[in-house]
Parts: C-alpha cells; structure tokens; sequence
C-alpha cells in the first residue's frame, strides 16, 4: 500500500466523489475552472514567484496568478535597502508606475509566441497571439504589436543575469514586477541604435471569438516577420504601448539553440504541494524556473512542446457531463446523445483552462519570450479507444473540440480562417503539412516541417488526430511528409522527428496482454467496485485503466507493423539524403534514450561507427517536466526490460537497445538503473559548431520541488556515409 501510484488513484476517486451538481439563479451550473480577466494591475503573465521561505502558498489554488500592492518589495531601511529608496517621490512613481495598454485592453492570457519557420529568403516568421475581454477593451484602432530589433547591437539580455542565493531566485525584470524599468517601444527613443536599426508596426488580426457565460472574448493573431542578419539578435517587442518583452532569433547561418519539454500538468490525483520545494507557490515551477534560468544565461530560440502541454483530463468533472459520466454502464454512455448544454460546457472547459494554465506561474514566463512550437497532445489517449466508442456522441466531441483548442491556443491556427490548403503562399503558416481526414474528429492531421538552421530541420509528426486502435497515422499523411522532407536543402545533416510518444522504448507486450484480457481479476473487481479498486478500470468504457496509454504506444499489437514500416522508411530517406535521423518523445513521465543502429550478425565484426551507419537512431525521451515519475515498482520494471536486445527488426538489419545514461544519480551517487531516470527533467539541445554533433542535454531535477537540475548529455554525430 506504499506505492504512490496507488494513492493517486484513491485521492483521484475521492475527489471526483462530489454532491450532485446545482443549477444557480441564472439556470446555468456553475462551471470547474471559470476565470476573470488578468488584474489591472499587469496585463502580461506574472514574473517567476521568487524563492521565500517565509511564503506559504493557498493550498486550495492550483496557481496564484495575482498580484497586488501588497506583494511589492519594501523599502527597508539599513545598510540591505534597495536604490529605489535613493529617489525621489516623483522618481519612484515614474520608475515604479505599471505601464497599461493604450487604447486598453482586458487580457484573458498573452502575449504567447509561436515560431514557425525561417523561409529561403532568410525570414524569421513567427506569430503572437493575445485573448482579450470584450467588455473591458477597446478595438478602435484594432490591437497593434509594434516589435524592433538592431543587427549590429550585441544579443546581451536586457534581463539581469539569473542568480541564486539561499532561498532566493531572480530572472530579472518583467512587466508583472514592479521594478520593471522598460518603457513602451514607441515611446523610445532612437539614440543608441545603429544605421540598422527597424522598427515595425503590424495590426491584430482576429481569429476567433468565445461566448460564454462570462462574456465574449477575442483571439487576436499578429504577424511577426523579421530578416535574419549575420549575428543572433533580440527583438523587442509591446502591444498597445505596453511594457517590452524580448525574444531571441539565431543568426543567418547560426543553427538554433532550443529546449524541449512534455507532460506540462499533474495527473489526477497527485498533490501539487508534494512537488513545492522551499520558496516556490506551487509544484508547477520549480523545473521550469531551471529552464529559465538557462534561458537566462543563454538564449534558447524556441520552445518545442512534446505531448501533453496541458492535462484535459478534467473536462469530465464538469457539472454538465456528470449525467453522463455516472451512467453505471459504459453501453449507455456510448448512446447517450449530445446536447446543446453539454457542448457549451466542454467549451468552456477548455477555454478556462487553456487561459488559466498559459497565464500562470513561470509557464507563462516562458511562453511569452520563448517562441513556441508544438505538437497534438492535449487529448491523451484519444484515438485509443475502440472505434465504436470513439464514435459515441459525447466523447466524440471531447476529442473534436480538444483539437481545435490545439490548433487556437498553441497552433495560432482556426481552421475556418486559414483553411486546410497547405500549397505555398495558401496558408498563414509556411511548415505546415496538411495530411488525411481524422477518423474521429472533423479536422485533417496538421503536421510541421521547421527550419532550425542551415544543419538542423524538426518535423512534428502529427500522431493524434488520424489516430485509431490499429492506425498512428494515415498514408496521406505520411506521403505528405515524406514528400516533403525529401526536399529539404542539401545543408541539412539533421533532422529531428518529434513523434510524442517513444518510438525506441522498453515493450510491455505481456502487460497489454494482461490488461486487454476478458479474464483479468483486476477489471472484473474494478467494474464491480469490489475491494476499492473501481480507480483500476477506466472512467469511460471500463476496460482496464493504462490500457489506453499501452494501445497508444508505438509498439503496441496495433501499431507495430506501421512503427517497423516507418523506421525503414527513415532509414532509407536518411541513407538517400545523408541526413541524420533523431526521434524526440515524452509522454512516459522519465527520461531515457533508445538507439537504434544497423544489426551485426556475426560477434567477430564490430560494425559501422555511429557516425558511418545511417540507421543509428536515437530516440531521446524526456519527460515530464511537470507531472510525477511513475511509481517505484513500474521504474524497477521498465528498468528490467531496457537490457533487452529487441529482433522486431533483424529482418531490416536494425538492432534496437537502450542507451545506458544515467550512471549516476543526480547527487552523484550510483545510480539503481542506467537506463530509466524517474525524475522530472526537460531538454536542452545546441548544435556543436566543431564537431556537427547535436548535443541533447537532458536536464534532471536533483531533488523534488528544489528548482535546479543536473545534466546528462548525449550527442548524435552528424553523417559520415555516402549515398548510393
């Protein structure tokens, strides 16, 4: 009774155990997550909470987003005060005055970045995106982003470099800080800028508006182009004469320095608090306060967003599904029908959600100066089912919707405007790759191919909205895809595939045999609710909870023969193109690395070199930078299974291993398994100019909830063999 996963299951029952929901004066329920605009007191997400042990957070919030008068440095006399306290009272109240947008605008979240890719004239085309409250904004003149930049000034960050000391912990200035000095762009002045310097303006474009209870609200989409010079630079940037963040873009022939992260949320059941080290105001921060702080000390380009970017689990527990969702038998929720009420509520969900998790913490921190790029994610599971309850009314709808909140709030994309042509010129977004319909939801896949320098492209596989039990992807979209990175320039040494789920990753073959039996006792008692164990069997179709997750990985009985295909099509694009091949995953809450390399079948002969063999693969998985390792018992397990040399692919000549990693612990001493590290962790990835290694250095936490983290790096050479 001492495993933690256990525990999670318990709290997770008890929580969803709650009195039938109450229709207020209005007749609507009252809604999980229903947020208010951010505070006037700041319209851009809120700085990094600062180390402090004397804080104690409100256990009852799953973010403390606000900030007040009250939360403001004092001034404090003696010999440790600060230099504010040497000006004037006109003096401070300039410095210290909150900048507010002019005209104003009410935010719900923003200012977010999105990168989506360099084009062949050398632009840097990106986007941003801000929701705002209709009631309290004005659009008369629309939103307007005004951004800068000077290729001929030196890339130091305008932020103090990051430090620590004892309990304390700053990333410098921010617009949710008060002692935050920067001015709005159009109100500075030109002095000090080279004959290089631009400036440029570009108006908000509307992309969609929510109606809901709490009013309507507009998604606003600016447009960001800027030329790539010689050198790396920053660019600035304000909305409606607001305070400035700031954003790195490489040099013209520089590859991208980026960092990579999934499973940004805590699974049901598990405590946030457990994960709060001492000074942080939820368990949400910590690992990425780390990622900031090497943003700090050096610049990452992008964010790349691996799987799982916010939990959607909780849409079930809104009041308007409750109906549904205690139905006692699964047959009945599949035929229960859609209603209006319930459609508005899955809605509201998650656009409350998204508001609330992208404005919140040092999340939010990073997604506003920090391009980001991502891939589908946020349904976990779906796709997974059986097709007949991936067809029922409800659920159907859960998955429709949860996609098209992907594309809007982390791909900047509506559908109805953008439209599914992906031709050149057709689309807002030049990377994308339309590929087939989904067969569950009413979207086709929407795939990305991205620049990240003249050595380095990413494809983010869109493995989620054409996914079915015996399907990951379609061969439309796979032909797409192909297609196109067949066409990458012949500078290109590596590509990395970003595919969620671990493709080169321990088997649990006799587990989802176990689970997906008629005979197992563990389902039989779960459905019955015998000895506690109904958090064993799943809340929608009451087949065996984890069988979901287990039908989702690649190696599983459905998607095996496709996962072998789609190596042997890598391998030979890799051999024709000389370009290595490098697969980034999440999605199982520790971090490792499988490889796969070119089979040698007799012992005598050592092989190719790494950097000779066109099939050495290296799948490297990080995750989660949020949520809990798995339990003791499942790490011992997997653990197990790693040393296990795999002949799914001998027929191809491919051997499948794992990479023994972790020798040592992150406090240094031995570690209990060289190939699995069950601790939270993220990626930092740079292109090794010398060598034309890529260097994945995966970022472990020393200890839970502390905020600093040990590196192991692992590096894929670039190619060395000749085409044929």
């Amino acid at each position: 009774m001492d495993n933690p996963g256990w525990h999670a299951i318990r709290r997770a029952q008890r929580e969803s155990t709650q009195d039938p929901p109450i229709r207020g004066p209005d007749g609507h329920f009252k809604a999980v997550e229903q947020l208010s605009p951010m505070n006037e007191g700041f319209t851009y997400p809120p700085s990094i909470p600062r180390k402090n042990d004397a804080h104690t957070p409100d256990a009852g919030h799953q973010y403390n987003n606000s900030w007040s008068p009250e939360d403001a440095p004092r001034v404090i006399p003696g010999p440790g005060r600060s230099h504010i306290s040497r000006m004037t009272a006109v003096e401070r109240s300039q410095n210290l005055r909150i900048a507010r947008t002019t005209p104003h605008l009410q935010f719900m979240v923003g200012p977010l970045l999105r990168y989506d890719t360099v084009d062949k004239a050398g632009i840097w085309n990106g986007f941003c995106l801000i929701v705002t409250a209709d009631a309290g904004s004005i659009y008369e003149p629309h939103p307007n982003l005004v951004y800068e930049w000077d290729p001929e000034m030196p890339t130091s960050m305008s932020r103090t470099a990051s430090n620590r000391s004892g309990a304390t912990f700053s990333l410098g200035p921010h617009p949710a800080d008060p002692y935050n000095f920067t001015p709005d762009l159009e109100g500075r002045e030109a002095n000090g800028h080279s004959s290089s310097y631009r400036m440029e303006q570009t108006p908000g474009h509307e992309i969609w508006m929510y109606e809901g209870n709490g009013g309507t609200f507009t998604f606003w989409r600016f447009t960001i182009q800027i030329p790539l010079s010689a050198n790396e630079m920053v660019v600035k940037y304000s909305i409606n004469h607001c305070q400035a963040l700031e954003f790195f873009v490489p040099g013209r022939n520089q590859n991208m320095r980026w960092a990579a992260y999934s499973c940004n949320g805590f699974s049901s059941g598990v405590n946030p608090d457990d994960f709060r080290g001492p000074g942080f105001k939820t368990g949400y921060d910590p690992v990425w306060t780390d990622l900031l702080e090497k943003h700090a000390e050096h610049p990452f380009h992008i964010l790349v967003g691996g799987g799982d970017q916010l939990y959607c689990d909780g849409v079930t527990r809104e009041p308007e599904l409750q109906e549904w969702m205690t139905l006692s038998k699964p047959d009945l929720r599949r035929a229960y029908q859609l209603t209006e009420e319930v459609e508005l509520a899955i809605d509201r969900f998650y656009f409350n959600h998204y508001c609330q998790v992208f404005r919140s913490g040092a999340f939010s921190r990073a997604n506003s100066t920090i391009p980001m790029v991502n891939m589908a994610g946020n349904i976990d599971g779906f796709g997974s089912y059986p097709d007949d309850w991936q067809n029922s009314p409800v659920f159907k709808a859960i998955g429709s919707r949860g996609y098209f909140f992907y594309l809007l709030f982390q791909c900047f994309i509506n559908v109805g405007v953008d439209g599914l042509d992906d031709r050149p010129g057709k689309h807002s977004n030049k990377s994308i790759i339309i590929g087939g319909d989904g067969p569950f939801i009413p979207f086709p896949s929407h795939s990305f191919l991205t620049y990240l320098g003249p050595q380095c492209s990413m494809l983010l596989l869109d493995c989620r909205a054409e996914r079915k039990k015996d399907q990951v992807c379609s061969r439309t979209e796979y032909d797409k895809v192909m297609e196109q990175i067949y066409r990458l320039p012949k500078s290109v040494e590596h590509l990395i595939v970003q595919i969620g789920i671990p493709i080169a990753y321990p088997r649990m073959v006799f587990l989802e045999k176990a689970l997906g039996s008629k005979y197992n006792p563990f389902v039989t008692l779960g459905k019955k609710g015998s000895l506690g164990m109904s958090g064993l069997v799943n809340k929608f179709n009451a087949d065996a909870e984890l069988l979901d997750d287990l039908n989702d990985h690649w190696t599983a009985k459905g998607h095996k023969a496709e996962r072998n295909w789609f190596i042997q099509q890598l391998q030979q694009f890799a051999l024709l193109k000389r370009i290595r091949i490098t697969f980034l995953s999440g999605d199982v809450h520790c971090a490792a690395v499988g490889c796969l390399k070119t089979h040698v079948k007799e012992k005598s002969n050592k092989g190719a070199t790494p950097a000779t063999d066109h099939r050495y693969m290296l799948n490297i998985v990080s995750s989660a930078i949020v949520n809990t390792p798995p339990p003791a018992a499942v790490l011992t397990l997997v653990s197990s299974l790693s040393t296990k040399v795999h002949k799914t692919l001998h027929h191809a000549d491919t051997d499948e291993t794992m990479i023994p990693l972790f020798t040592t612990e992150p406090n240094g001493a031995p570690s209990k398994s060289k190939f699995i590290m069950g601790r939270r962790n993220w990626c930092s990835v740079s292109w090794d100019r010398e060598t034309g290694e890529l260097r994945f250095d995966i970022r472990v936490e020393k200890e839970k909830g502390i905020g600093s983290t040990v590196g192991y790096e692992v590096r894929t050479p670039p190619p060395q063999w000749s085409p044929p």
